[in-house]
């Protein structure tokens, strides 16, 4: 069991947490979420020991052991991948290291023998004769394949130092395992091992993540982490969102009757409970969400942004022609010969290379020329496209976010209009005098968002646009595309945001050729499962 008892943090003005009482309980995955600098990371810190709180302490039972997932991805450059894992059990790793050093001794004494049998008793009890066995088996379900295990892990690549660490933190059925971002620079296999690792984990898990579809996957409860409060509610992200909304709705219907609220309020809470799976996970979190009282079912204070593209006219039956394009850059092929044609109801997920992917939205936008083939855009037609990188949008601009947004507007360009619609954008106040050169990730995807809704395009090109997002502008912006009735071609890492817009797959294969067929994404993956020698 993990505690947190009158837990307060303050950096200077600003107040993080205010008398935090939580208590975190085995057999149960949390899902910690809040919006960006709300203090999540810091939150995990805390949980680890790695920063004191001001009031307050963390409880772990003396016998319990606390794993977490590194983040400096170069603190262990000089040592094996195998050993690195190993060394997420602190304990086990000591004894390893002690035993090995006794018995290396040249002038073994009778005190060194008796040392060496405690240290083997204790090696047993912890399992130390499966642990390079339990090592690699972790490494090779992320994707780490046993050629790499002997390897320093300076001669790995980022993602694969990120794995390892991952290994590390799983290692040895940690009681408490603490995990920061852990689908960031994973491939989908290695996420969909990890998902299965967690559903099957039996202790304590506390994972914070902007990835909805593995919150959903993997988590028995969220923890909100909102005005400096924690507050834990049954159920996973979806449940969490979804009721949030419907509270709010129905707190604000003031005339509805109190028994017509908790009517729809149980109906609610019955659909979500039916649709729990047979995972051991999901199972726990039915028995959970079947136990919830209408009461614990509260509206969210997070404010999000109104993300609502409309097109300015409506899409004619020819959208775009694409002939025998190609592309290379540095050498290397990145587009051969691709052909393909947009109908009026495609929206498009991109696939495969992502410099292959970016290359062909920037020659689909404008921003380059082709090697070869030719693009047709139809008459009817105009285009929306938000970039990968979006500096030269920003870098150097002293006015403000207003001004900044202006040339943009073909419609009103009073300072009322512009104020109002950066203000649905969570730009409110003086905020909107901010100089865009100041502004946060976050904030200026939002800019960028707001500045292709007033171009009220039929076709948008987004190349991936939840990156820098928090939950509340990806869910947002979600949503906008899926109510959006034009054209789209998009990429993204974001299951969910692929599953709920995508109609339609567009893979770019390493040799520059592309598979194309209308389908989900998740129809699409599970095609692929099915042919293994395709690329």
């Amino acid at each position: 069991m993990l505690a947190v008892s009158n837990v307060s943090l303050r950096f200077g003005d600003r107040k993080l947490f205010e008398d935090v009482n939580i208590q975190f309980n085995p057999g149960n995955c949390y899902g910690l979420i809040g919006a960006n600098g709300a203090g999540k990371s810091t939150f995990i810190k805390i949980l680890s020991g790695e920063i004191e709180p001001q009031t307050g302490n963390v409880i772990l039972n003396n016998d319990d052991r606390l794993a977490v997932l590194k983040q400096d991805h170069f603190e262990f450059e000089e040592v094996q991948v195998l050993e690195t894992v190993i060394m997420g059990h602190k304990r086990l790793y000591d004894i390893m290291t002690e035993k090995n050093a006794i018995y290396m001794k040249e002038d073994f004494s009778d005190e060194d023998g008796m040392r060496a049998a405690e240290l083997e008793g204790e090696f047993g009890e912890l399992n130390g004769w499966e642990a390079e066995s339990e090592a690699a088996i972790l490494l090779q379900g992320l994707g780490i394949s046993e050629k790499f295990h002997t390897m320093k892990m300076s001669e790995l690549n980022g993602s694969d130092k990120v794995k390892v660490l991952l290994a590390q933190a799983l290692f040895g059925k940690p009681d408490v395992l603490l995990l920061d971002e852990p689908t960031n620079h994973l491939d989908l296999k290695a996420i969909q091992w990890l998902e299965e690792f967690l559903i099957n984990f039996e202790n304590t898990v506390i994972v914070v993540s902007h990835d909805r579809h593995f919150l959903n996957k993997v988590c028995t409860h969220i923890a909100d982490l909102d005005f400096s409060k924690i507050q834990i509610y049954a159920g996973n992200y979806d449940f969490w969102y979804e009721s949030s909304q419907l509270a709010l709705k129905l707190s604000q219907e003031q005339n509805k009757k109190k028994e017509e609220k908790v009517k729809e309020l149980q109906a609610f809470i019955a659909r979500f409970s039916a649709n729990a799976s047979k995972s051991k996970q999901a199972t726990s979190r039915k028995k959970t969400l079947d136990k919830i009282d209408i009461d614990d079912i509260k509206p969210s204070s997070r404010r999000y942004p109104y993300v609502n593209f409309q097109m300015g006219r409506d899409i004619g039956n020819d959208v775009l022609m694409v002939r025998d394009l190609s592309k290379a850059q540095e050498g290397v092929q990145l587009l051969k010969d691709a052909s393909f044609t947009l109908n009026k109801e495609d929206k498009v997920i991109l696939i495969g290379n992502p410099l292959a992917k970016t290359a062909l939205l920037e020659v689909l936008a404008g921003e380059q020329e082709p090697d070869a083939g030719t693009v047709k855009w139809g008459v009817t037609t105009s285009q929306a496209y938000f970039p990968l990188d979006n500096s030269k949008f920003f870098e150097g601009n002293e006015k403000s976010l207003v001004e900044w947004l202006r040339p943009y507007s073909p419609e009103d360009e009073t300072e009322t209009f512009l104020r109002g619609f950066l203000g649905r954008m969570l730009f409110s106040g003086e905020e909107v005098n901010k100089k865009p050169s100041v502004l946060s990730g976050g904030e200026k995807v939002r800019c960028m968002l707001s500045k292709m809704m007033l171009t009220h395009s039929n076709v948008i090109l987004l190349d991936e646009p939840t990156n820098h997002l928090d939950l509340e502008s990806i869910q947002a912006l979600n949503n906008g595309l899926i109510a959006y009735k034009g054209v789209m071609i998009f990429t993204s890492h974001d299951h969910q945001f692929i599953q709920t817009i995508a109609n339609r797959v567009i893979e770019i294969n390493d040799d520059g050729t592309i598979f194309d067929k209308m389908m989900s994404y998740d129809e699409y993956l599970e095609w692929k499962e099915t042919q293994p020698s395709v690329k």
